[in-house]
């Protein structure tokens, strides 16, 4: 970002990194080598329009289909994702490195402000939101958000808020 005033922005203001997501183009593979390397067990779900009914892409309003797994490691989340359809940042991250799967993004907690506050703190250092969607539980939302910080930083950072009443929906 040219310009910017180093000494009036703070730089602890991401909190804690809580998880770091492979995109791939095969779930179930990426998912055999992270078990073999005693990563998991692993929670599987479908982001659809109905499990995401409300999706944003690029500013606009979207509709993505991703397959999504989640294993605990200690106090850090391990994801993968695979795109099944629709426009993605994980598609576009596909597209970009042919097919090649990889590190695609890293979650911050931002110290738990709401999700609004989150926003605001990073479109003031130059960085809008690229994908959103808020994910329903078997009760309340988990409302995430990917920045546009990919030609910044060589990655995606995202955040997640998880609404009081949060709930894991049922699983494969």
């Amino acid at each position: 970002m040219a310009g910017i005033n180093r000494s009036t922005i703070s730089s602890p203001f991401l909190g804690s990194l809580v998880e770091i997501c492979f995109v791939t183009s095969n779930c179930n593979k990426t998912m055999d080598c992270l078990l073999r390397l005693g990563i998991g067990p692993f929670q599987v779900f479908e982001f659809n329009s109905t499990t995401v009914p409300e999706q944003r892409y690029r500013g606009r309003s979207g509709s993505f289909a991703l397959k999504v797994c989640f294993a605990k490691q200690n106090d850090l989340t391990l994801e993968i994702m695979q795109p099944i359809s629709g426009d993605s940042l994980m598609a576009d991250y596909l597209s970009k490195h042919g097919g090649e799967e990889g590190i695609q993004h890293v979650t911050f907690d931002m110290g738990e402000k709401p999700m609004a506050e989150r926003q605001r703190i990073m479109r003031e250092r130059g960085f809008e939101p690229a994908m959103e969607g808020w994910w329903k539980g078997s009760k309340g939302v988990c409302h995430f958000c990917f920045f546009d910080t990919e030609a910044s930083t060589g990655t995606v950072f995202e955040s997640i808020e998880f609404s009081d009443d949060w709930e894991d929906p049922d699983f494969d």
